[in-house]
């Protein structure tokens, strides 16, 4: 297999679908049955999932919020969408569980690094460092494009994919592929992002053969 350990990245808006906001079940049954494929072929998976699907602290905070309390309710917005899929994972047979760097016991466990390894199932930057931390091989970024683009493809015709694409360029060009502190983490610890479509079947493709997406490397 072209990975061992990974970390996948899943935004809340990929979780929403097309109604743009909440969670589109189809959407995660889905996913969880991707993730349950390729975790009893042998790939550990650690997952971060985004909370932008039930809210996002930037939108909060241009409403009038206080930016620090729209971040926390962010942060609550990801655990909710671990707890979605974690029973969506238990539903294909596949043990999880989700921790938190904010203590929020029982609903679900403080993150502690040396029984994340142990376990092995676990917003960018987070994503960067959890997976630094667990010694993963690669962090899978799952979006709604099939990749890197020199521009948004959905507002841009003209733009064009990478197949690959170094940390420096990715910084230099200020794509949006993970924010810069996540992507400056990653080329420092010599990380691999790997960002690809969510839909069914490329997450068994991207973890096993690796032939679609983008990669991002040194």
């Amino acid at each position: 297999m072209k990975f061992k350990r990974i970390l996948l990245k899943l935004s809340g808006e990929a979780l929403a679908g097309e109604k743009g906001h909440g969670i589109d079940n189809q959407i995660l049954s889905d996913m969880a049955s991707e993730i349950a494929s390729i975790v009893k072929q042998g790939v550990q998976v650690a997952l971060v999932i985004g909370g932008g699907n039930l809210v996002r602290g930037i939108s909060a905070s241009a409403g009038g919020m206080n930016r620090a309390q729209g971040d926390a309710m962010g942060m609550l917005g990801t655990v909710m969408n671990g707890l979605a899929m974690q029973d969506a994972l238990d539903k294909q047979g596949v043990d999880s569980v989700v921790m938190s760097a904010i203590r929020m016991e029982p609903v679900c466990e403080f993150f502690d690094r040396r029984k994340a390894l142990k376990l092995l199932f676990t917003t960018d930057s987070c994503a960067a460092l959890r997976a630094i931390e667990s010694e993963c091989d690669v962090i899978m970024k799952a979006t709604k494009v099939d990749g890197i683009y020199t521009a948004d493809p959905v507002k841009d015709p003209t733009a064009t994919r990478f197949d690959d694409i170094s940390y420096k360029e990715v910084i230099s060009r200020g794509l949006k592929v993970m924010d810069t502190a996540a992507v400056a983490l990653c080329m420092e610890n010599n990380m691999p992002i790997f960002v690809f479509k969510m839909e069914k079947g490329n997450l068994t493709r991207a973890a096993i053969e690796g032939d679609l997406g983008t990669l991002v490397h040194c």
